[in-house]
């Protein structure tokens, strides 16, 4: 049997070496034909500094995770470790074994890309406490230390800190989501607490939005709520939701949702809606110009006698549980950019039949609001809307 270093000189011998000055000079050119460059070292030393542009794989889930990085196997590569070692494995087992057909190690690895002077990135990271803490979150590909940054960085809007709010909340926090706005004029009342699961029996009497952030800052510290209590109207909303990067609507009733519904267009900021009755619930996300809008869904709304609520008609306690936690799916998808957001598309969940529906849902070519280009709309018209109240009544 050979020796290590006996098997990494015949691994050298059947694949390209590269220069850092090539690589660098590739890099600074920024043609077509710029290599995708890959950090194959361990996690701690990829944080410790990288060259700017690579993308990460570590050696040991090279097999497994690079296709998510480097799809086109015909796309030129150039691998790098420390030293040069673990790369020239790593470029043979992407040539010999996965079919990959213009792959290159640099020489040297990052010491002598350092040694040549050439600049070093240094990212931003996570302390101990968080490495801990969102430690499954690093281990899937589709979020890692990269996705997991995003989360702390966002801004999310939950419109209810009621049934469907109150799931959310808790496992958006629990995900590190760094902002959590919180949007309710109630207050806790012993019927909530059969559903609104972020509210205690000591909460009764409390408002909402001070009984969730107890409950939010006693789960995670990285958390920062702002709270609005008041109910959202034509009057705030657009001072309310601007800035925000994802809206979390678990309203219940109508004129707020197509309130709701125009600012969010006019803004450009996703919607992760949904809504509970009895047994049922459905989800979508609203995404402004990918999708269609609340409105190309629903262009007028039901009468009265056929939109119950549920203080009216009930809720299976565990239903908005449910709806919610997807609800959360949604936002850490969109906020990581992991996977394929419910876009277009109308998810119904009946829960006496444990089942889920998906409907198509196309955008309008005619709808009044998303069919326009909101840069077309003046300063004077942001903001201002019709009387919900009386448009949903009629």
């Amino acid at each position: 049997m050979p020796s290590g270093a006996e098997l990494i000189r015949k691994v050298k011998e059947q694949i390209r070496e590269v220069d850092p000055r090539e690589v660098h000079d590739a890099a600074a050119n920024g043609n077509g034909s710029r290599p995708v460059l890959v950090d194959v070292r361990e996690q701690h030393e990829y944080e410790a500094g990288h060259i700017p542009g690579a993308v990460h794989v570590p050696r040991g889930h090279l097999e497994s995770r690079i296709e998510g990085k480097v799809r086109d196997r015909s796309q030129p590569v150039v691998l790098y470790c420390a030293s040069g070692q673990r790369s020239a494995l790593a470029a043979h087992t992407l040539q010999s074994l996965l079919g990959y057909e213009d792959v290159a190690s640099m020489n040297g690895g990052i010491t002598l890309w350092k040694d040549h002077g050439y600049e070093v990135e240094t990212p931003r990271s996570l302390t101990a406490g968080q490495k801990d803490r969102y430690s499954r979150h690093l281990l899937l590909p589709e979020i890692g230390l990269e996705g997991q940054l995003k989360l702390l960085d966002a801004k999310v809007l939950l419109l209810g800190a009621g049934g469907l709010g109150s799931p959310t909340a808790l496992y958006l926090a629990a995900a590190g989501v760094g902002t959590l706005g919180v949007v309710d004029d109630d207050v806790v009342d012993v019927s909530n607490l059969q559903r609104q699961v972020i509210h205690k029996n000591d909460d009764v009497g409390v408002p909402k939005v001070d009984s969730a952030e107890n409950a939010i800052n006693e789960l995670n510290p990285d958390v920062k709520v702002v709270k609005y209590q008041t109910r959202l109207d034509a009057s705030n909303i657009m001072e309310i939701v601007e800035g925000y990067d994802v809206i979390v609507d678990g309203v219940d009733n109508f004129p707020t949702r197509y309130l709701l519904n125009d600012a969010t267009v006019r803004l450009r900021i996703p919607v992760v809606s949904a809504s509970i009755l009895g047994f049922d619930g459905q989800l979508s996300v609203f995404a402004p110009y990918e999708g269609p809008c609340y409105r190309c869904l629903y262009p007028t709304p039901p009468p009265a006698e056929l939109a119950p609520s549920c203080g009216a008609n009930g809720v299976l306690g565990v239903l908005p549980g449910v709806m919610g936690l997807l609800q959360a799916v949604e936002v850490v998808k969109l906020v990581t950019g992991a996977g394929e957001p419910l876009i277009g598309r109308l998810l119904l969940y009946d829960a006496l039949a444990t089942s889920f529906t998906e409907l198509k849902v196309r955008r309008d070519p005619d709808c009044p609001i998303c069919s326009r280009d909101p840069e077309s709309i003046s300063e004077e018209e942001m903001g201002v809307f019709p009387d919900y109240e009386a448009f949903c009544a009629g």
